[in-house]
């Protein structure tokens, strides 16, 4: 089982885990509610695990500019 981290907005893969052995208490995804964990973390066919999360460069674009967190995709 891998874990993906990609940008939910860029779609920029940000990093990856191989090991097996990674729990979900581990990586601190015991923390979220459901409806967090239903929004950033999906399961795909191959027991590989895909978190959708922010990277720096999208971070930095949002916070210099606020109202594009208004548009549904706003750093395609």
């Amino acid at each position: 089982m891998a874990i993906r981290y990609v940008c939910r907005h860029c779609r920029t893969m940000i990093g990856e885990l191989e090991q097996r052995q990674v729990s979900e208490e581990l990586l601190g995804f015991h923390f979220l509610t459901p409806e967090e964990r239903q929004s950033i973390i999906s399961y795909n066919p191959n027991g590989d695990m895909t978190v959708n999360v922010v990277c720096d460069y999208c971070k930095e674009a949002l916070d210099n500019n606020p109202e594009l967190s208004l548009v549904a995709s706003p750093l395609q």
